[in-house]
């Protein structure tokens, strides 16, 4: 008699705001990685990689449902998610995992589903993904740490301000330990229950409990650049690399988003060194506690039987083109670190590739990893060739990302003012797609206006392509992307011979079952 493999654990981890070029593997001139180096060494480093969109719930909005922001229409932090999308955790679930979700996801409820108009969830975005079992909530005013905090002597009653002291405590005390510290607790009490739920009599040190679907959420690097205790004092400012300074010749927008206080650089080089100094600390603890999280799951025999996918929700500007945080079109706001670790692909350990590859990839990269079917709203395609030593044929040549500005424009429609529905169409005009590849990038506004940049001879996005005949095949191709990547879910089938072609997922199970 022969038994099944035993499913493997899911690790799935977003670093928030994690610039794709920070890592030492890639050649950063100045960033340490040394656990994430070590881990690439067993996994599959994708170094184009990049998020569909900013800030943070678009971003993970296309992480998590595998779609393009022109389908899942979450535009801005605050616009709810359709509930009618599969995700990642909803995947974990139909194939019997219990998804734990350590930190946040970002996600706004579906006023749809609600039970009542003044239920809370209406008056934030900070909800969680469906599916997800949420074990350790740090969505803000991040109320456990807080609560940690003060019983370790401190006292804040501001989350901002628990932040921006990070570096005044010893790095024990940190939102990125406590996170960590939660996960690794709840991985040793995993193991006290069989895969029934009964409490195990005995429990060996080293012990393969039953297979855990988790997902750690970090907060950092995300700002205020504020790295913790001995990280705020990594990296002397004196030493790190400057950012690429701005065109003098801007688009308005560009222009605009420069002047705003949240998203404008600091004007000093003082300033800017102290930011980025901050920033790759952060960065060297969350690497750091990577290296806590992967020596565990060796301690407990567990390494050689888990999936891992480390990733952000976008990227940080850092300073480059006048700008900080994750804004507008540039790519230091989308391009983000991308790994994955498949134990039972062994044969692409240590493999960089340098094709473009998405966050829309990582929802069809686990369906084939956990032998599911892909579901057919998802834009991206799965990863796993390239962790078998492939190299798959007719692989895109370009990385897309959205970003949308129209909570700007959004009023309350109760007071009138927002009611000239369909004649109003400012908010269809807030956003802008770029398409980037190894020579040139195209960003196309929602207004008309658009941009061309010549990156085979400036990778800096500093020299404009202004040339028609070399602009309108940009421009041609992002419309062909539009028009293959539509809402897909029905049009694939045909209402004939009792249905034939693509089935809604799910449905034809539930007709024969």
């Amino acid at each position: 008699m022969t038994t099944s493999p035993r499913r493997p654990n899911v690790l799935l981890v977003t670093l928030d705001q994690f610039r794709g070029d920070c890592l030492s593997l890639l050649g950063h001139k100045v960033v340490r990685t040394p656990n994430l180096d070590a881990l690439a060494k067993e996994s599959v480093t994708f170094a184009r990689h990049y998020s569909q969109a900013a800030p943070c719930s678009p971003g993970r909005a296309s992480l998590y449902t595998g779609t393009y922001q022109m389908n899942h229409r979450v535009c801005f932090n605050g616009s709810p998610l359709d509930d009618r999308f599969d995700n990642v955790a909803r995947l974990g679930r139909r194939l019997g995992y219990a998804p734990a979700l350590f930190g946040y996801t970002d996600q706004g409820v579906d006023p749809r589903t609600t039970l009542s108009a003044d239920d809370p969830r209406l008056s934030t975005y900070q909800g969680v993904l469906p599916g997800f079992d949420w074990i350790l909530d740090l969505s803000e005013p991040y109320t456990p740490w807080l609560a940690h905090l003060r019983s370790n002597g401190h006292d804040f009653d501001d989350h901002i301000k628990a932040l921006m002291s990070e570096p005044d405590r010893d790095e024990s005390l940190s939102i990125s330990t406590f996170l960590t510290d939660a996960f690794l607790s709840w991985l040793d009490g995993h193991d006290d229950n069989d895969e029934h739920g009964n409490a195990k009599k005995h429990r060996a040190a080293k012990s393969i409990g039953t297979p855990w679907f988790a997902h750690l959420s970090y907060l950092r690097p995300h700002p205020p650049y504020t790295a913790a205790g001995r990280w705020s004092r990594a990296y002397d400012p004196s030493d790190v690399d400057m950012p690429i300074a701005p065109s003098s010749e801007r688009h308005g927008f560009h222009e605009a988003v420069m002047q705003l206080p949240d998203t404008a650089a600091p004007r000093t080089e003082a300033g800017m060194r102290k930011m980025r100094a901050q920033y790759y600390g952060m960065i060297g603890e969350v690497d750091h506690h990577l290296g806590r999280v992967v020596a565990a799951l060796r301690e407990r025999g567990e390494w050689d039987n888990t999936i891992i996918v480390i990733t952000a929700d976008h990227g940080e500007q850092l300073g480059d083109h006048g700008l900080r945080e994750k804004v507008g079109f540039f790519e230091q706001s989308y391009h983000i670190v991308g790994m994955v670790r498949s134990p039972r692909h062994g044969v692409g350990h240590g493999r960089v590739v340098d094709a473009f590859t998405e966050n829309v990839d990582v929802l069809p990269t686990l369906c084939e990893l956990l032998g599911s079917t892909t579901p057919a709203q998802c834009d991206g395609r799965s990863l796993v060739p390239w962790l078998a030593g492939e190299t798959p044929s007719e692989w895109r040549e370009m990385a897309t990302w959205e970003y949308d500005w129209r909570q700007l424009y959004i009023t309350d429609a109760r007071d009138g003012a927002a009611l000239n529905w369909p004649n109003d169409r400012r908010l269809e005009r807030q956003n802008l797609c770029v398409q980037r590849d190894t020579h040139a990038a195209y960003v196309q506004f929602g207004n008309g206006d658009w941009l061309a940049f010549d990156i085979a001879s400036d990778p800096t996005w500093r020299t404009p392509i202004t040339d028609a005949s070399h602009v309108l095949p940009l421009a041609q191709r992002m419309l062909t992307w539009r028009s293959q990547h539509a809402e897909r879910r029905l049009s694939g089938m045909k209402l004939e011979d009792g249905g034939v072609g693509r089935w809604p997922d799910g449905v034809r199970w539930r007709e024969t079952r």
